[in-house]
């Protein structure tokens, strides 16, 4: 199951940990957000041990997304070693999310 992130960890969590993240930042009322959090579930299963894949609720954690400039959800974002490697802003495929993250661990 995907990770929720929060203000409050998204450091200790993400920024600190030695494996790449994935985090989803999101919200309950929208739709194109819903429709990728069953891909965001499925890469927490076949990532497991290997990658973090978290969510984070816009809505609940404000500062988090207003850090990373996230204006539009669903935002994707890549993070190795504290920074963002790479970002996804809208909905999208598994195969790219997959392939993306492929390529960063």
């Amino acid at each position: 199951m995907a990770q929720a992130i929060t203000d409050a960890n998204f450091r200790s969590s993400v920024l600190e940990s030695s494996q790449v993240a994935l985090v989803d930042f999101w919200a309950q009322w929208c739709g194109p957000c819903r429709a990728i959090a069953p891909i965001i579930e499925e890469l927490s299963e076949e990532f497991a041990g290997r990658a973090i894949i978290g969510k984070v609720d816009v809505d609940s954690n404000p500062e988090t997304a207003m850090e990373y400039n996230v204006r539009n959800i669903p935002t994707l974002l890549f993070i190795k070693n504290g920074q963002v490697v790479d970002k996804i802003v809208g909905s999208t495929s598994k195969s790219v999310l997959k392939q993306k993250l492929e390529q960063h661990l």
